[in-house]
C-alpha cells in the first residue's frame, strides 16, 4: 500500500484536504507589527511543554506527607529528573510572561474591538487560569519558599470581609498550610483547571481561526490594495515553528545553565526567612498592598482592602475595555483606552521593580 493510498483513504474520513484548502486560502497580515503575532503560538508551545513535562513528573510526585521527599528523589535521583522538574518551572515563568506580551500587543493592536470581543474575553479568562496554575504549582515542592510564600498569598483572600476567611480556609484545608493544603492545590493543578483550560484554549484558538489575524488601526485605514498578506500555510506556520524552535532553545539553556532549585523542607514551626516573596507575576498587587498600607489612614487591614479592590477594579475595567472601545475611528474613546493601556503598563512595571528592590 503506497503513501498516497493511505493518505486518500485517511482524507475520506477525516476530510484533510478540506483543510489544507482553507489552510491554502487563509492568509495573514504583514506590517511592521507583524512580529507580535508569534507570542501566541509561543504561549500554545510553552503550554504543550508544560503537559508534557508535567505529565513524566506525575510518575514520580507524591501529595501530601511525602510531597518533598518525591521532589527531592525527582531532583537528585532520577535520571534526568532536575532537567524535566526545571524545564517544567522555566516553561510556567516563560508561558505567563509570553501570555502578557501577547495580551498587550492585542490591546494595543485594537484586536478586542468588533467581532472579536469573545477573543479578548477568553484570552483574559486563560490568562487567569495560567495564573492559578502558577499559583497552585508553586506550593507542590512544599520546600520552606514555596510553603512560606504560599501561606503569605493565602493571606491576601483572607482580609475580604465576610466570606474571606472562610473562602481562605477552604484553599487551605485548615487554619494553616499543611500536607491537606499541598492535596487541594495538587488536585487543582491536574484536574480542575486541565479540564477549564483546554476547553477554553479550543475556543479561543477557534475564534482566532474564524476572525483571523487583526492589524493596527493605522494598517486598518489604509485602501485594500496596499495592504500585504502572506499565505498562513506555509509561510506564516513556518516562521511560527522557527519561533517554536528559538523559544525552545531559551528554555533549553535555561533549565540547563540555571536550573531550579530545591530549598529546605518546609517547617512549619521556624520563622519565615528574610525576602519572603511571592512570583514576579505576583509581584505587582502584592508590592501595591504594601504601597497602601504604608498610608497613614490605610495602616493594616483597611489597606489590604482598599489594595484589592484597587487591583480587582483595574483589572474589570481591563476585562470591559472592548465594550468602551467600541468605535474604529480615533476619537477620545480610543485615546482613553490608549493612555489607560500606557498606564497599566507602567504601573505593573514600576510596582513589580519596587517590589524586587525592597525585598529584605
Amino acid at each position: 500500500m503506497t503513501s498516497k493510498t493511505i493518505y486518500h483513504w485517511i482524507d475520506e474520513r477525516l476530510g484533510l484536504s478540506e483543510l489544507a484548502a482553507f489552510a491554502r486560502h487563509k492568509t495573514v497580515p504583514v506590517h511592521a507589527q507583524s512580529f507580535w503575532y508569534y507570542w501566541g503560538g509561543i504561549s500554545l508551545f510553552l503550554f504543550l511543554v508544560q503537559c508534557f513535562t508535567g505529565v513524566l513528573l506525575l510518575v514520580y510526585y507524591r501529595p501530601g506527607a511525602e510531597a518533598y521527599e518525591s521532589v527531592r528523589q525527582i531532583t537528585f535521583v532520577m535520571h534526568f529528573g532536575w532537567l524535566i522538574r526545571s524545564a517544567h518551572a522555566w516553561s510556567a515563568n516563560l508561558m505567563i510572561f509570553a501570555i502578557l506580551v501577547h495580551m498587550f500587543s492585542v490591546y494595543f493592536m485594537k484586536a478586542y474591538r468588533k467581532p472579536r470581543e469573545f477573543g479578548w474575553l477568553s484570552g483574559m479568562a486563560l490568562l487567569g487560569i495560567a495564573s492559578v496554575f502558577g499559583f497552585s504549582g508553586y506550593l507542590l515542592p512544599m520546600d520552606e519558599l514555596s510553603y512560606f510564600a504560599t501561606k503569605v498569598g493565602l493571606q491576601i483572600p483572607a482580609v475580604i470581609p465576610f466570606v474571606g476567611p472562610a473562602v481562605a480556609n477552604m484553599l487551605r484545608g485548615g487554619p494553616d498550610v499543611s500536607e491537606f493544603t499541598v492535596q487541594r492545590f495538587f488536585a487543582l493543578h491536574v484536574v480542575v483547571l486541565p479540564a477549564i483550560f483546554l476547553p477554553l484554549l479550543a475556543f479561543h484558538l477557534w475564534l482566532v481561526q474564524r476572525h483571523g489575524n487583526a492589524v493596527p488601526p493605522s494598517v486598518e485605514a489604509l485602501p485594500p490594495e496596499q495592504r500585504k498578506n502572506m499565505p498562513s500555510f506555509p509561510n506564516f506556520v513556518r516562521k511560527d515553528l522557527a519561533m517554536w524552535l528559538i523559544s525552545l532553545n531559551i528554555l533549553a539553556l535555561l533549565a540547563s545553565v540555571f536550573p531550579w532549585a530545591l530549598g529546605k523542607q518546609a517547617d512549619s514551626l521556624v520563622p519565615a526567612p528574610a525576602g519572603i516573596h511571592p512570583e514576579w507575576y505576583f509581584m505587582s498587587p502584592f508590592e501595591m498592598l504594601k504601597l497602601l498600607g504604608m498610608v497613614k489612614w490605610l495602616q493594616g487591614e483597611p489597606g489590604e482592602i482598599a489594595g484589592i479592590l484597587l487591583f480587582t477594579l483595574g483589572i474589570v475595567l481591563w476585562i470591559l475595555i472592548p465594550f468602551y472601545d467600541i468605535n474604529k475611528e480615533s476619537g477620545q474613546r480610543a485615546r482613553a483606552a490608549h493612555y489607560f493601556g500606557l498606564l497599566a503598563v507602567f504601573a505593573l512595571l514600576a510596582t513589580t521593580v519596587i517590589g524586587y528592590w525592597t525585598i529584605r
